[in-house]
Parts: C-alpha cells; sequence; structure tokens
C-alpha cells in the first residue's frame, strides 16, 4: 500500500471523526455532565461501533445500499428519529448531576448503547461507506486495505473524539449552578439535533 493513500485514510479519519456531529455533540455534553473519566465507556463505544460499522460494509452490506437505496433513506429516517430523541434527553438531562453524580437516574451512556448507534448514526454510515468505497484496494490487497481502514479510525479516532469529552469536562467548573447547567443542556440538546443538518442529505 503507498504512503500517499495510507496518508489519505489518515486525513480521511482525523477529519471525519473530529469534526461536529452526533457522537462528538453528546461527548461534549457527557462531558460537561459526568466528566472525562465516566464518558470513557461512551467513547470506547464509539470507536468499537465504529470499527463494527466499517467491518460489515467490508464484508458486503455496503451493497445492499447500492442495490436498495430507499434502505438507506430508511436508515437515515430512523437514525434521525433516535438522535432527536437523545437531543431531548439531552435538553431534559436532570440540573443536578454534576452535584450529585450518583444520581440513580442520570447516567453516560454504557459502551454498548454508543456502538450500536453507530449503526442508526447517518454520519458514521458516511464515514464507513466513504472510506471503504475510496481507500479499499481490489484484488489480494482488499483484506489488507480494510484492516488499515478500521485501524487508522480506532488509532486516529479516539484521540479526535476524546478532544470533545475533555473540553466538555473542562466547562464543568462553570456549572456550578442549575441554571447555567439548564442553559447548557438545552444549547447541548439544540446543537445535537442540528447534526442533523449537516447529513440530512447524505
Amino acid at each position: 500500500m503507498e504512503t500517499s493513500l495510507l496518508f489519505g485514510i489518515a486525513t480521511f479519519a482525523f477529519i471525519t471523526s473530529v469534526t461536529p456531529g452526533p457522537n462528538n455533540m453528546m461527548l461534549l455534553a457527557s462531558g460537561a455532565q459526568f466528566g472525562f473519566a465516566r464518558t470513557l465507556p461512551h467513547m470506547f463505544g464509539i470507536v468499537f461501533g465504529v470499527a463494527m460499522l466499517l467491518l460489515s460494509v467490508l464484508l458486503g452490506l455496503g451493497v445492499i445500499f447500492s442495490l436498495y437505496p430507499m434502505m438507506y433513506s430508511i436508515l437515515n429516517v430512523a437514525g434521525g428519529i433516535y438522535l432527536l430523541w437523545l437531543a431531548f434527553k439531552i435538553a431534559t438531562g436532570p440540573v443536578s448531576a454534576i452535584q450529585n453524580d450518583a444520581q440513580e437516574n442520570s447516567h453516560p451512556l454504557t459502551w454498548w448503547q454508543a456502538a450500536l448507534f453507530q449503526f442508526v448514526n447517518p454520519k458514521a454510515w458516511m464515514m464507513a461507506l466513504g472510506s471503504v468505497s475510496t481507500f479499499s484496494l481490489p484484488g489480494k490487497e482488499y483484506a489488507f486495505s480494510g484492516a488499515m481502514i478500521m485501524l487508522a479510525f480506532a488509532v486516529i479516532g479516539f484521540p479526535s473524539i476524546s478532544i470533545w469529552a475533555g473540553t466538555g469536562a473542562k466547562l464543568r467548573v462553570l456549572l456550578n449552578n442549575p441554571r447555567r447547567q439548564r442553559i447548557f443542556n438545552l444549547i447541548m440538546g439544540a446543537l445535537t439535533a442540528a447534526t442533523l443538518l449537516l447529513i440530512i442529505e447524505i
């Protein structure tokens, strides 16, 4: 595999991982609500879920969307509805969570919830379909190039999304009263919902 192709894979993985999207908006909110350490399972779930999504596309799932474009439209609608539900949960999150992290009804996304979300996340599908169709090599090099794509998203993706969770964690010191926390929750819920505008035409 040529160095230029590896650089292209790495660049694509970084840009698509670090730019705003559903995952990063939720990580920003989770970092502020629960702190960086408690958001780690969410982050690991994203990385694992993206890897499994890439593997599914490499094994041929992407062909289904080529043969039946309507399936992709259905996925977008389902993903959009679920994303709006998550945005609502963020916007209406309890304002006492920062003062009482042990509150029973308030907890960050688990790793498996974050992993499963990737399969209804339109941006994750764009990342998977775009990277496989652009950077995978035919013939004998298909498996190796696919492994390199998966490795790039894991190695580059984790520190990229960590920026968002870390930024949210730094904001915790500013969210020291219920009013600020409520305003922050509403803003983050709105921004999470607004990410649909970035992927609506995918």
